[in-house]
C-alpha cells in the first residue's frame, strides 16, 4: 500500500491489479496527481476507482491524459451488425451492452462469455489504454479477466522462445465473442494484421507476450499443425490462473488497463439481465519486437 496527496495504492489480489482510492473523477486532477495514477499504472497494468460518478465528458477528459482518444474501429459492411449500436453516436465511444431498443442492440458486444482478447489487436495501431465505466450491471456474472502478459512473457520456455524469435502472429477479429476465425475462408474481408508474438512496450520497455485466444489464429513461417499446438501453448501460459486478477464490477467502477500488457476475458452473465458498460480508449502508434 502507497499513500501520497491522499491518494492510495491497494494492490488486488491476483498477477495484476490496483485499487486507487482518494480520486474524484469528476474533476481535473493535477499534474502530481496524473504522475502518480500513471507510476500506478506501468506498476499494476489494470486500476480500479471505485465510487465514481461521472458522466462521458469527465470520462473522455481524464482519458485524454494518457494520450490522443481512439477512434471506434468500424467494422466491414457485412459484419457491421454486430458491433454497431444505435446509441453509438459519439465516436471515441464504444457501449459494451446487450440492451435493446425497439428490437435494435444500444452497443456492441453484449451477452454472455467473451474469450481473452487485445482490444484492436487486430488493427495495425492496436489501441495503448482502455478505460471502462460500469452504468447497469447483471446481478451476478460478467467479470472481467485480467492476464498480465508481461508475465506470461517470462513464462515462455527458453527452447520455445527460441523457436519463436522474431516470429509475428496473425490477428484477426469477425466480432465474434467466443469463436475463433476459420482461416480456410477468405479472410480478405476481416479485419487482421500481423504483429511480433513478443513485444518491446513503448512506455515501459518490458517484454510482452502478444498473443490472445480469441484473435491470435496463426503464427507465421509454421505449418498448420504445428503453429496450432504452438498458439495452444502460448493460449495456456497466458491464462495461468496466478497471472490473473478477476474483477467484480460495482456501479460507479472505473477500470483502466494497459491493452499491449494485458489479455481480458468476460465471464458469462445470464442474457436475460441488462448490463451497460462505456468504453474509450486512447491510440497506440504499432507495436514492434
Amino acid at each position: 500500500m502507497r499513500d501520497e496527496m491522499g491518494m492510495r495504492i491497494i494492490p488486488l489480489e491476483g498477477g495484476c491489479g490496483a485499487l486507487i482510492e482518494g480520486v474524484d473523477l469528476t474533476r481535473e486532477i493535477s499534474d502530481a496527481e496524473f504522475r502518480f495514477v500513471k507510476q500506478a499504472w506501468d506498476d499494476n497494468l489494470v486500476l480500479v476507482f471505485r465510487g465514481q460518478n461521472i458522466s462521458e465528458d469527465d470520462q473522455l477528459r481524464f482519458a485524454q491524459r494518457f494520450g490522443p482518444l481512439g477512434d471506434r474501429k468500424a467494422p466491414p459492411d457485412p459484419l457491421r451488425d454486430r458491433a454497431e449500436g444505435v446509441k453509438q453516436v459519439n465516436s471515441k465511444i464504444l457501449l459494451v451492452s446487450n440492451i435493446k431498443e425497439n428490437g435494435k442492440p444500444i452497443g456492441a458486444f453484449g451477452d454472455g462469455e467473451m474469450w481473452f482478447h487485445i482490444d484492436s489487436g487486430y488493427s495495425s495501431k492496436p489501441y495503448l489504454y482502455t478505460f471502462i465505466y460500469s452504468l447497469t450491471l447483471p446481478s451476478t456474472g460478467g467479470n472481467t479477466l485480467f492476464s498480465n502478459m508481461y508475465k506470461a512473457a517470462a513464462a515462455v520456455p527458453p527452447a520455445l522462445r527460441e523457436k519463436l524469435k522474431g516470429r509475428r502472429a496473425l490477428h484477426i477479429h469477425e466480432y465474434k465473442r467466443a469463436e475463433r476465425v476459420d482461416l480456410s475462408q477468405d479472410i480478405s474481408g476481416s479485419p487482421h494484421f500481423w504483429h511480433p508474438v513478443f513485444i518491446r512496450h513503448p512506455s515501459t520497455g518490458r517484454e510482452s507476450l502478444f498473443v490472445d485466444r480469441l484473435m491470435t489464429q496463426a503464427i507465421e513461417g509454421l505449418e498448420a499443425a504445428e503453429s496450432e499446438d504452438i498458439l495452444a501453448q502460448l493460449y495456456e501460459i497466458g491464462e495461468r490462473k496466478e497471472f490473473i486478477y478477476e474483477h467484480i464490477w460495482q456501479l460507479g467502477d472505473l477500470v483502466m488497463w494497459d491493452n499491449l500488457a494485458t489479455i481480458h476475458a468476460r465471464t458469462y452473465f445470464s442474457p436475460d439481465e441488462p448490463r451497460l458498460l462505456r468504453r474509450c480508449t486512447v491510440e497506440g502508434s504499432g507495436v514492434s519486437g
